[in-house]
């Protein structure tokens, strides 16, 4: 039975951009698990599977239905253990949720600043009009002015992400020779500056950089059949 994941998209519902959703679908490549996306606005999130989140990802797989991306990978590890391992132990799992954390204070802010008034103008009228008042009510001054400071984020970022360079220089992923989960929850924050800001993270030839592109490549090519913002700007 294909599983079902709920995928969030702007107006052009060809190119979802959540990281929490890009890791899923990474997940579910990595398992060999056939699933389809369902696009799903903003607005669309509270009457998925009957308001059973309030974010996205969600999965129906049969007649189970998980929220939250890790959870989503724990189960799908639990429920299809011959399938290959996300985690390849208990280890993997811990190491997973550091990096989880990781992510989530230090690249996800710069990619929130850099992107935000650019993921604003993918969405929709409706969903405008719930996202920017949002956005700017946690940030506490307006999207334009946010977008004016990431010059200055873009110049720390290198800093930043130094642990993952220095990791690189003795293997490929996280999982070694192999990607594993924490490879995946890393290269959705990535993907989602790839796929809604014209503005590079860093430059092509930074280590980091490399391993994203072998991400990338990864699962026929899967994250890569989704173009980069720079390449669909009118």
């Amino acid at each position: 039975m294909t599983i079902q994941l709920y995928d969030l998209v702007g107006e052009d519902t060809s190119r979802p951009f959540s990281p929490h959703c890009w890791k899923v679908k990474m997940a579910l490549a990595h398992k060999g698990l056939e699933f389809q996306s369902v696009p799903t606005t903003f607005l669309d999130v509270p009457k998925v599977e009957n308001g059973f989140g309030k974010t996205v990802p969600i999965i129906r797989d049969g007649d189970i239905v998980v929220s939250d991306s890790f959870k989503i990978a724990l189960y799908l590890d639990e429920t299809y253990p011959e399938k290959p391992s996300l985690f390849d132990g208990e280890g993997g799992k811990s190491l997973s949720k550091f990096v989880e954390s990781w992510c989530q204070t230090m690249i996800h802010p710069t990619v929130s600043t850099v992107a935000v008034e650019e993921i604003g103008n993918m969405l929709g009228s409706d969903d405008q009009e719930y996202f920017i008042p949002h956005r700017e009510g946690l940030f506490g001054r307006s999207l334009s002015t946010v977008t004016g400071e990431r010059e200055e984020w873009l110049a720390e970022f290198p800093n930043r992400i130094k642990p993952l360079g220095h990791m690189l220089r003795s293997q490929p992923f996280f999982g070694g020779e192999s990607p594993i989960f924490a490879d995946y929850i890393v290269f959705g924050a990535f993907q989602w500056a790839r796929i809604c800001s014209v503005k590079p993270l860093l430059p092509v030839d930074h280590l980091v950089m490399k391993w994203f592109e072998r991400c990338l490549e990864l699962h026929d090519g899967l994250g890569r059949k989704v173009g980069a913002a720079s390449l669909v700007v009118k």
